[in-house]
């Protein structure tokens, strides 16, 4: 932290929460049965002998209520990304359009009609439903095509099948072939259109069901009992058949189905190359100097492990013993390999270089930083983005529009169309009921918003959930806390003065015995320093830590205090001193400190953080992005003001206490300002929590990933520039597939109600809208997919 925020963990407030998301938790629990890391919820929490337990969802309350003791007795051994996912028929499954959705075991939505996909992310994808379609597909174009031969052979010269083989026969040839593909290889179509209309939740399935449905039941009625159709369907005493028709709305939907939902497999592809990073066997380093290789899940806390080069690391841990560098790109982005060396700390799915080395192992399975990453990017991809709202709107009148504009169709053509005045009706119906296609309209945001946050976390951008994406886009202020953001956050002892009547010793170790009771960076730097001089340090009585000051305590009865310039000069003490000494510190950018002991001033001791190294790219990156840049920091102004000018900031506010950010953050907003804040996200919290998006920094911690929208995981300025480029992107991508939606139904369903025949006479076909419908739905998907090769 700061000369003005020297603030410790005991004051610390931890506000979490936004504008944009609900309040997070104090912190996340562990569901008992699948082990996964959930936030509380009323709905979801069983007390159970005077605790409450916490769920993912409803599956797992039920199993627990039937069995407490077999989920609280179980072995401490937690779940990895890598291994075996739950059976599809115990999975969680919901929808990609509709992410309230939830039930056991695969399906449909009951909403959209759309396969469901596993709630919880695998690497090896469930292909059951595809698995389905394409069979399906093939058969029915097995049957197709001949049907196609068959009821266009009387168009082709020589070729006429129905006067060789007799109209009959040609008849009931048509209806064989069709008759399985409607039936069967449509059953599913059926079977969601039915449950749509018994929930009340009109959708594609609709359209196509009922476009189907019609075009087949009126066919067998002129096969079977033609007599019963009146004379307006029948042109020279014949009525004509659909099916050719229906089986070919029916195998061109199947191929639009097999498309999208290939298509929709690949939009994950960031998570599941995620989910193939941490290995399922670990070396473990055995009590008596063995080594034996054991499954992820059997490793323990604490367990030392040997990594060999090449190797990709187990789980989380630190550098026991040996030196390497290791690849961390598919966590943060960054190609170049980071060195590690003992106590340095190692992430699980990282991959080592050329040197080995031992590792102790400090969080496992679901806890590792990888596991929490792939939750984090799978929960955000399902959510939605204030954008989706247009699209809700838009479908939850328009497949009852779609009805009326068919029965119009149907109405108009009865009355004023050409003979078979209500054949050709009943064609226009069917071709408007085919051709309108809500499915594009619903994908258009979600499926953008899954890609976009997948290719975030390519980059080591961890965005939380899709309306801290579209905030994203319009940004242009971002206020940034100067400690751990723009510098490194790891302060060094730089020089201890003595005033008249001390020795730097004595100063030290003044300032050291206090700051052993802290774990503050600055406490850190400072027991360093004690330690390497070997100071013993006395036991502090009445030990007091002062909010945004200092802290201050009793040595051998005397009161001794180490903090900023205010907190002595509000104790009386005469810092003037060393005022010379302190304003020369402070403007070289270090942050300086006093000693006070009894009613005296004992001396100073100055820290220097570093600027990190990518700080002044960063800054250059995101004015030229337009972004307005404010630091808020708790430091002297004289330190602030140094650093500052170093790095080109446009505004700086100093001496700030955690609340005085908040205000400022809030006096920015009033201004007109859209505002991103960039910190800790622990003595920045209400801050964080304040803006319109808020930026955690460093190295993913859990502090940080639930008190921020968006988690840079290696804690570098530069992937704000990245993310806010990728927001660009996104909702650039899903605004041009909602025109793209918009505009396919403004134009298709008009041309398929038959308003260009009586000036062009144009009519089009059933079939030719299957294929439109289904390929709107693929281009909306391939049209977000192309995220995934977007430079940010």
């Amino acid at each position: 932290m700061s000369e003005a925020a020297h603030q410790h963990p005991s004051q610390t407030s931890c506000c979490q929460g936004s504008q944009h998301a609900a309040p997070a938790v104090d912190k996340p629990h562990t569901d008992p049965v699948c082990g996964m890391k959930v936030a509380a919820n009323p709905e979801k929490t069983v007390s159970y002998q005077g605790t409450d337990y916490y769920f993912c969802c409803q599956s797992c309350v039920t199993k627990f209520r039937a069995n407490p003791e077999s989920y609280l007795n179980k072995p401490a051994s937690a779940p990895t990304p890598a291994a075996p996912t739950k059976a599809a028929a115990d999975a969680i499954y919901t929808c990609p359009m509709h992410p309230e959705i939830e039930q056991r075991g695969p399906g449909t939505c009951p909403l959209c009609g759309m396969a469901l996909e596993p709630l919880e992310a695998s690497a090896e994808a469930d292909t059951g439903e595809l698995d389905d379609m394409t069979r399906r597909l093939k058969i029915s174009a097995v049957l197709t095509l001949p049907l196609l031969a068959v009821s266009m052979g009387d168009i082709l010269p020589g070729v006429e099948i129905a006067h060789r083989i007799g109209i009959d026969a040609f008849n009931w040839l048509q209806a064989a072939l069709a008759t399985p593909v409607v039936l069967w290889a449509g059953l599913p179509f059926f079977e969601r259109a039915l449950a749509s209309f018994r929930n009340r939740h009109l959708n594609m399935f609709s359209l196509i069901g009922l476009g189907v449905a019609v075009a087949y039941l009126f066919s067998v009625v002129a096969l079977l009992v033609p007599s019963m159709l009146p004379a307006a369907f029948k042109m020279d005493g014949m009525a004509p058949l659909y099916f050719e028709a229906a089986a070919v709305i029916v195998t061109l939907v199947l191929l639009g189905q097999v498309l999208e939902l290939r298509a929709r497999g690949r939009t994950n592809d960031a998570v599941k190359a995620l989910l193939g990073l941490a290995p399922n066997t670990a070396l473990r380093l055995n009590p008596d100097g063995s080594e034996s290789e054991v499954h992820l899940d059997q490793v323990q806390l604490g367990d030392l492990l040997r990594i060999k080069p090449g190797a990709r690391l187990p789980v989380d841990g630190r550098v026991t013993e040996g030196r390497s560098s290791v690849d961390e790109s598919m966590l943060s982005g960054e190609p170049v390999a980071v060195e590690k060396s003992d106590g340095s700390k190692v992430s699980a799915g990282t991959v080592n270089q050329t040197g080995a080395f031992v590792m102790r192992a400090e969080k496992i399975g679901a806890d590792t930083l990888l596991a929490h990453i792939i939750q984090m990017v799978n929960q955000a991809s399902r959510s939605r983005a204030p954008i989706q709202k247009l699209a809700d709107q838009v479908a939850g009148w328009f497949v009852p529009g779609v009805i009326l504009a068919a029965l119009a169709a149907f109405a108009a053509w009865a009355m004023v169309g050409p003979a078979p005045n209500l054949a050709n009706g009943l064609l226009a119906a069917v071709s408007v009921l085919i051709i309108a296609c809500p499915c594009a309209l619903g994908l258009a945001t979600p499926i953008s918003i899954m890609v976009g946050i997948g290719r975030g976390a390519q980059e080591g951008i961890l965005i939380k959930d899709a309306e801290a994406l579209q905030a994203l886009e319009r940004v242009d202020t971002l206020v940034i806390d100067k400690t751990g953001t723009l510098t490194e956050g790891k302060p060094t002892l730089h020089k201890v003065l003595a005033a008249d009547g001390f020795d730097r010793i004595a100063v030290l170790a003044h300032a050291a015995a206090l700051e052993k009771m802290s774990e503050h960076p600055l406490a850190r730097a400072i027991l360093a320093a004690a330690t390497e001089q070997h100071l013993t340090l006395a036991a502090v009585a009445q030990f007091e830590s002062v909010t945004g000051k200092g802290v201050k305590g009793v040595i051998d009865g005397t009161p001794v205090m180490f903090g900023n310039q205010r907190m002595l000069q509000e104790a009386g003490i005469d810092t003037t001193p060393l005022d010379a000494d302190a304003q020369q510190l402070r403007a070289q950018g270090q942050s300086v400190m006093l000693v006070g002991v009894g009613p005296r001033l004992a001396g100073l001791i100055s820290v220097v953080d570093p600027i990190k190294p990518t700080t002044l790219e960063a800054i250059r990156q995101l004015h030229a992005a337009g972004l307005k840049i404010v630091m808020l920091s708790g430091d002297n102004a004289a330190t602030a003001q140094a650093v500052g000018r170093q790095l080109g900031i446009d505004q700086i506010e100093a001496g700030l206490l955690p609340g005085d950010k908040l205000h400022h953050i809030v006096a920015l907003q009033r201004q007109g300002r859209i505002v991103a804040m960039a910190g800790d996200g622990i003595n920045d919290a209400p801050a964080l929590a304040q803006a319109n998006v808020g930026v955690a920094m460093g190295n993913g911690t859990d502090v940080a990933m639930h008190s921020a929208h968006v988690v840079l995981v290696k804690g570098d300025l530069r992937g704000i520039a990245k993310a806010r480029a990728l927001s660009q992107h996104t909702m650039k991508n899903i605004r041009q597939n909602l025109f793209f939606a918009f505009v396919y139904n403004f134009i298709g369903v008009p041309i398929a109600a038959g308003v260009l025949y009586p000036r062009f006479g144009i009519v089009l076909s059933p079939m030719i809208a299957s294929a439109a419908m289904s390929l709107s739905s693929v281009s909306v998907i391939s049209n977000a997919l192309r995220l995934r090769k977007r430079a940010l």
